[in-house]
């Protein structure tokens, strides 16, 4: 199940003071940190992802997702998910659309005579919070499923403010607001997913989650450049195809 804690929303409490001590170390450390040395980091949190990715799958063999389908379904249904979720993501275009609104923000406010804040504030807002692990983390932590995704992704963003911070300062520190804002959002959707599905639909969700976790591991890796915005729409399928084989079946 996770990391378990007295309230939800504490995953994105931890999420937020990662980013202002990362950047605060970054900017301390200055340029020193070699480009080698950011990419021994990357593969290491590659790595951890994808172990992370496979504690999400084990849901899959849980006894209470088997029994609730028919015989075999269990991961026929995480495929089925994906693949409706990745249909409908790409019909929506839903990567396209966050690379396009990253390129908006970043065109619009780089005419601020205060570039480099602005800058690191917009960059770091971006990559912390246009993810699916920031949705997928802040989901686990509402519906009291666990903080370990959030645990993951402040350990990313620690890194990555420290690495953003060493050159562009403090605006890297001021992302941490918007992520708050954003990831709370997400929280308190979970907080009403919790007390609407049931636990076979939310092993589902999880499960599933694994997968896109694998693709972000493979990405840190850079083994294969997956679009992992286009499956997005596979957490919300998920938990309704498995419902409804279950109503047809039992």
């Amino acid at each position: 199940m996770g990391l378990h804690v007295m309230f939800p929303g504490i995953g994105t409490v931890i999420n937020v003071v990662a980013i202002i001590l990362g950047s605060g170390l970054g900017i301390l450390l200055g340029g020193r940190m070699s480009a080698r040395t950011r990419t021994l980091l990357t593969d290491v949190l590659g790595i951890t992802v994808i172990l992370a990715a496979a504690g999400a799958l084990i849901n899959l063999w849980s006894k209470r997702f088997i029994v609730s389908l028919p015989s075999g379904w269990t991961l026929l249904s995480i495929l089925a998910a994906l693949l409706i979720g990745g249909l409908i993501g790409s019909a929506m275009k839903i990567e396209d659309r966050l690379d396009r609104f990253g390129e908006r923000l970043r065109t619009r406010f780089r005419a601020s005579s205060d570039s480099h804040f602005v800058e690191g504030f917009v960059s770091a807002s971006l990559i912390f919070v246009i993810g699916p692990l920031a949705i997928l983390g802040s989901i686990s932590d509402g519906m009291s499923t666990g903080i370990n995704q959030l645990v993951l992704k402040s350990t990313l963003d620690f890194f990555t403010a420290m690495a953003f911070a060493a050159s562009l300062g403090w605006g890297v520190a001021a992302s941490a607001l918007p992520v708050g804002i954003y990831q709370g959002f997400w929280t308190l959707i979970g907080v009403g997913l919790g007390n609407i599905l049931s636990g076979y639909q939310i092993d589902a969700m999880t499960a599933t989650g694994g997968v896109l976790l694998a693709a972000i591991g493979l990405k840190l890796l850079k083994i294969k450049e997956i679009a992992v915005g286009n499956l997005l729409p596979a957490l919300a399928v998920a938990p309704l195809f498995v419902w409804g084989l279950h109503v047809l079946t039992h």
